[in-house]
């Protein structure tokens, strides 16, 4: 995951984007997700780095024989409740960088470059976003919660706990908490 993300984003600098849109590949953006994004990057001066967060909602098996963009994907998700729920035209910053999850976010090309981009030796599950949002804190940047950028988690089966992604979480946990001086996950 870190490194097919790190090498989109330079890839798209390299075609001239200014502004990153980033969605997970499990995640469907609701229709004004880029446009929200980009309003609230245009209005913002992001003197300082900045990383912008929409809701992620999740969903939950599509009926059978359903695809999910035949459904009213607002009436079937549920949002984090770790993470605030916002009016769609409302933004906060963040209190807490330990809550940037990588699910859907944007940022700029110079946010993006100042703190690295994701982590590689981060692999497979987790940590890489956190450890993201750790270096944009010790850059003296925030996130900030966006209202009206929602996007759609498609449901697939998990364990909760992710035990499926053990050793993942064990070697990138581990890796973290080295560079961090504290566990995350």
């Amino acid at each position: 995951r870190a490194a097919a993300r790190t090498l989109g984003a330079p890839t798209a600098v390299q075609m001239g984007a200014t502004r990153l849109v980033v969605l997970d590949v499990d995640c469907i953006p609701s229709p004004r997700l880029v446009e929200r994004y980009c309003a609230v990057m245009e209005a913002d001066d992001a003197r300082r780095p900045l990383i912008w967060a929409g809701e992620v909602a999740y969903l939950p098996p599509a009926p059978a024989g359903r695809d999910y963009l035949e459904l009213d994907l607002d009436a079937l998700a549920a949002p984090h409740g770790a993470r605030p729920v916002l009016t769609s035209d409302e933004v906060r910053v963040a209190d807490d960088l330990r809550l940037f999850w990588s699910l859907s976010f944007a940022t700029t090309a110079r946010t993006w470059a100042a703190a690295g981009g994701f982590d590689e030796a981060y692999v497979g599950y987790g940590g890489e976003d956190t450890d993201f949002g750790q270096r944009l804190a010790h850059l003296g940047g925030a996130m900030v919660w966006v209202g009206g950028a929602r996007a759609y988690h498609q449901h697939h089966p998990t364990n909760d706990p992710p035990t499926q992604h053990l050793d993942d979480i064990v070697a990138n946990a581990n890796r973290f908490a080295r560079r961090w001086g504290w566990w995350p996950m």
